[in-house]
C-alpha cells in the first residue's frame, strides 16, 4: 500500500432543515474535541456517460482545499468502509492520473472518463480526542451545493454530517449513530455525495425475496450478479497485489464457472465460451496463487526439519524459485485484466444477468434437478477415487472428484436463496469434501514442485537430500489427506442433507 492510500470508516447523516447537529465530548472514550475551523473544498467528479463508476460504489474525482487536496479514488470495501487511493493534484485541466484509471479499467472498459459533477463543500470539522489526547474521530458538518454536468444541469444543496473513524472503532460510531438519531437526523439515503447530487436511487440491497417458486433465470441472474460485482471489485486489488485478492478473485471465477456449467439450461444463449474464458482466467490466478501458497508451504516444511537434514542452500533457492515464478504468474494476470479477452469475459456476463432462457419455468422445476447432476457426478467420481491403486491413478482420480464437488456446491450456493437452510447445508457438507480434497490437491502440486527443486539442486552440484525428505513428508500426508476425503464424504452423502433435491 502506498503511503499516500487509506482506508475510511465512516457513516453519514442527513440534517433536517431546523435541526442543530448535536454535541459529540460525551460520548465513550471521548474526552476532548478540538473547535471548529471552516473548509472549503472544490471537486469535480469523473465517471462515463453511463455512470459506470458510480453504479458500482466507485467514485474518482479531483479536489482542492483542505489537507488532503489530490485525485481521490474510492473503492468500496465493506459495510461503512471504502479503500481511499490518493495521487497528487497536479495542474488543472490535466485528465485523471493513469494510475487511477488503470484501477478501473475493467469496469470502464474502454469508456471514456469525464466530469459528471463538480461540488462545493464548507465543512466544519472537529476531531473527538481520546484521553492521551489521540484522534478517534472526525465529525464533519458538510453545507454542499452540487452541480451535474451533462446534457441536462441541475443543482441541488443539502447539509450533512459525517463521522469517519480516525483511531476509534466502530463502537464509538455506534455511540454516536445514537446521539444523532436522538437529535433528528437520520442515515444518509445515499452513500455518496456523488449519488445524491447526480439523483441516483440507493440500489436495493439483497436479492428480493426469492423463493422455490421464483422463476429459474431470476434466481441464476441474482447470483451471477452478486458473483460478477465481488469479481470487479476485486479487480484493482489484484492490480495493487493486495494479500489474498489473487486467491479471492480465483474463488469466484470458479463460483461463476461452476453456475454456468451446472445450469446450462436456464440460458437463452450458450455460456460456453464466457465458460472457457473464466477457466483461462482462473488457470492464471491459480498459477499465482500456487506460488504464493507452494513457496510459504515448502518455506515451512524446511523450517520444520531438525537442522541435520537441511543440506545445501534450501531456503534460498525454495525462496529464490517461487520470487521468481511468483512475479512471471502476476505479471502475467496483470496482463490478462488489461487483455480484450477479460474485458469480452465482463461483457459476456453482464448479457448473461439480463438474458435468461426459461422464465417460465420456476426455480424448483429446474434447479434441484441440475444440482442433483452435479451431486451424482461427484458421487461416481469419488467412487472412482476409492477403487483407483495408490500413485498417479489415486491422484488424478481425486483430483476429478474435487472439481466436481466444486461445481456442485456452488450450483447449491447458487439455489440457497430460493431453498433456504436445505440447500445451505448441502452446500456446506460439499464444501467441507472440497477443502480436504484440495488439501489433498496441494500435497500432489508440492510434490511436483520439490522435485523440480531438488533436480536443479542436484543438477547445480548441490545435495538433494533434503528435497527427497521434504517430497516424502508431502507423500505422507497425501495418504491421510485421501482417508480423510473419503471420511468426509461418507458424513456428506447422507440422504438427509439431499432431501430437498427427491422432487426434482
Amino acid at each position: 500500500m502506498a503511503s499516500n492510500d487509506a482506508t475510511e470508516v465512516e457513516t453519514k447523516y442527513d440534517v433536517p432543515e431546523g435541526v442543530v447537529v448535536p454535541a459529540m465530548e460525551h460520548l465513550p472514550g471521548v474526552v476532548a474535541t478540538t473547535r471548529p475551523e471552516r473548509l472549503r473544498l472544490e471537486a469535480e467528479y469523473y465517471d462515463t456517460a453511463d455512470l459506470t463508476l458510480i453504479r458500482s460504489g466507485v467514485t474518482l474525482r479531483r479536489r482542492t482545499g483542505g489537507t488532503d487536496e489530490g485525485w481521490h479514488l474510492k473503492l468500496p470495501a465493506g459495510r461503512h468502509t471504502r479503500r481511499e487511493i490518493r495521487d497528487p493534484l497536479g495542474p488543472p485541466g490535466q485528465p485523471p492520473p493513469a494510475r487511477l484509471t488503470n484501477l478501473v479499467s475493467g469496469l470502464v472498459r474502454g469508456g471514456q472518463l469525464r466530469p459528471v459533477a463538480r461540488m462545493t463543500t464548507i465543512r466544519q470539522p472537529v476531531i473527538l480526542l481520546g484521553e492521551h489526547n489521540e484522534p478517534l474521530a472526525e465529525v464533519a458538518i458538510d453545507d454542499v451545493s452540487a452541480q451535474s454536468l451533462g446534457d441536462v444541469m441541475v443543482a441541488r444543496r443539502w447539509h450533512e454530517v459525517e463521522i469517519e473513524l480516525t483511531g476509534g472503532n466502530v463502537q464509538l460510531l455506534r455511540a454516536a449513530d445514537v446521539v444523532l438519531r436522538r437529535d433528528g437526523l437520520q442515515p444518509a439515503g445515499r452513500g455518496t455525495k456523488l449519488e445524491r447530487a447526480l439523483g441516483l436511487d440507493k440500489p436495493p440491497s439483497g436479492s428480493p425475496g426469492l423463493t422455490p417458486a421464483s422463476s429459474a433465470g431470476a434466481v441464476v441472474r441474482a447470483y451471477l450478479r452478486s458473483q460478477t460485482g465481488v469479481l470487479t471489485s476485486l479487480d484493482p486489488l489484484v492490480r495493487m497485489n493486495e494479500p489474498d485478492a489473487i486467491h479471492q478473485m480465483r474463488v469466484t471465477t470458479r463460483r461463476l464457472r461452476s453456475v454456468l456449467q451446472a445450469f446450462r439450461a436456464v440460458f437463452s444463449e450458450p455460456a460456453d465460451q464466457a465458460a472457457a474464458d473464466l477457466k483461462w482466467l482462473g488457470s492464471l490466478l491459480g498459477s499465482a496463487r500456487d506460488a504464493e501458497v507452494l513457496g510459504a508451504h515448502l518455506q515451512a516444511s524446511v523450517d520444520r526439519l531438525p537442522v541435520e537434514q537441511v543440506i545445501g542452500p534450501v531456503r534460498a533457492r525454495v525462496q529464490a524459485h517461487f520470487a521468481t515464478t511468483g512475479a512471471d504468474a502476476r505479471r502475467a494476470v496483470v496482463e490478462a485484466l488489461d487483455s480484450e479477452r477479460y474485458f469480452a469475459l465482463l461483457d459476456a456476463l453482464e448479457q448473461l444477468m439480463t438474458r435468461s432462457g426459461p422464465a417460465c419455468e420456476s426455480a424448483a422445476e429446474v434447479l434441484p434437478a441440475a444440482v442433483r447432476h452435479a451431486y451424482r457426478r461427484t458421487r461416481r467420481r469419488m467412487l472412482r477415487a476409492y477403487d483407483a491403486p495408490p500413485g498417479k491413478a489415486s491422484d488424478v482420480s481425486i483430483h476429478e472428484a474435487r472439481k466436481a464437488a466444486k461445481r456442485a456446491r456452488y450450483a447449491a450456493e447458487a439455489a440457497a436463496p430460493a431453498f433456504g437452510d436445505d440447500a445451505g447445508r448441502f452446500a456446506r457438507q460439499l464444501k467441507k469434501v472440497q477443502s480436504v480434497l484440495g488439501e489433498h490437491q496441494d500435497t500432489v502440486v508440492a510434490r511436483r514442485a520439490v522435485r523440480e527443486l531438488g533436480i536443479s539442486a542436484h543438477l547445480a552440484g548441490e545435495n538433494a537430500f533434503s528435497y527427497g525428505v521434504l517430497y516424502g513428508q508431502d507423500a505422507c500426508d497425501g495418504r491421510e489427506l485421501r482417508a480423510e476425503a473419503f471420511r468426509t464424504w461418507e458424513h456428506a452423502d447422507r440422504s438427509r442433507y439431499r432431501r430437498w433435491l427427491r422432487g426434482a
